[in-house]
Parts: C-alpha cells; structure tokens; sequence
C-alpha cells in the first residue's frame, strides 16, 4: 500500500514538473535593460524589443544580426513619437520578431546615423533568444 502511494506521489512530481518546465513565454517584451541577456520563448511567440531614440538627432536603431534568421525573423519595427511637448525629447523605437522554430540566435542591434559619414555605433544592443 506504501508502495502504491510513493509512486502515485512519484508520478504527480514528474507531472507537476514536466509541466512547469514546458510552460515558455508566448510573448516577451524587453528593453535596453536586457542587453547582453538571454530570454527564452515558445515557438511561433512574439518578442517586442523598445528601445530609448530620438530621431531629432538622426539617430536611429539598426538592426545589424540575426545569428540564426531560421529561428527568429523581424516583423515590424516602427518609431513612437514621444508623449513630451518638448521640442526634441526622444521618443522609442518598437521592434517585434516571431520565433519561428526551436533554436538559440543572437539579435545584435546598434544605434547610429546610417549614412554615409554619420556617427557608428553610439549604443549597442545585444540578445541572445533560446526559442523552445
């Protein structure tokens, strides 16, 4: 009879477990605070990246890597005017990616003035994304 119950417990524990360890984010969202970081996300989730810009200064966020683009693909980014009436507050820029399939890649982005002679690399912001 002991026997039965320590293994019904058994059972239950590795249930209990097994679910907890499948329970991944569907959706995460991160900011400039999460550099160098890693996130994990379920298959076929979305991750929203924002990130501190002001375009005044003809600076923006560039998106320079994706490791591995077979496990995360870039859906959208866009800027958001900022809620200041101050003549040059910054605003964000929003960025989403889908996960596309069980992986690890690197989301590598930099903050500059793309043209030609403009300031490289003023910020940096890095990733790594485990999608499961």
């Amino acid at each position: 009879m002991k026997m039965k119950w320590l293994i019904s417990g058994f059972a239950a524990m590795l249930l209990i477990s097994t679910a907890a360890c499948s329970a991944v984010a569907k959706q995460i969202a991160v900011d400039a605070s999460a550099t160098g970081k890693q996130v994990e996300i379920a298959s076929g989730g979305t991750l929203t990246v924002t990130l501190g810009s002001n375009a005044t200064t003809g600076y923006s966020w560039q998106l320079t890597d994706i490791s591995d683009s077979s496990v995360l693909e870039k859906t959208n980014n866009n800027y958001v005017t900022p809620t200041s009436t101050l003549m040059g507050a910054g605003g964000k820029e929003v960025w989403t990616f889908t996960a596309l399939k069980a992986g690890r890649t690197m989301l590598t982005m930099e903050y500059d003035q793309p043209w030609t002679g403009g300031q490289k690399n003023a910020q940096s912001f890095n990733l790594t994304v485990v999608v499961k």
